[in-house]
């Protein structure tokens, strides 16, 4: 059980980190738009839903990674109370 809680929580960083990393900043068109960068109406709704999912897959993965650390907590300080 432990060695299964152990790989989900590094599979959940793992992706986490690549999430976030692939995402866009968020002042990206703002300065896009002072600096006079040019982008077609299509462009940016493309980018805009593929941040989206990202972003809500970001947030689902970030919560069930709390949960799922804070379960690995209360089970392994149980394994050593008893033991």
């Amino acid at each position: 059980m432990e060695l299964a809680l152990g790989i989900s929580l590094l599979v959940m960083a793992v992706f986490l980190i690549v999430a976030v990393l692939l995402q866009t900043g968020k002042d990206k068109s703002l300065s896009g738009s002072i600096g006079g960068g040019a982008e077609t109406f299509f462009s940016k709704s493309k980018s805009g839903t593929w941040d989206k999912v990202l972003s809500r897959a970001t947030l689902v993965v970030s919560v069930l990674f709390v949960i799922l650390v804070i379960v690995m907590y209360i089970a392994v300080d149980s394994l050593y109370k008893v033991g």
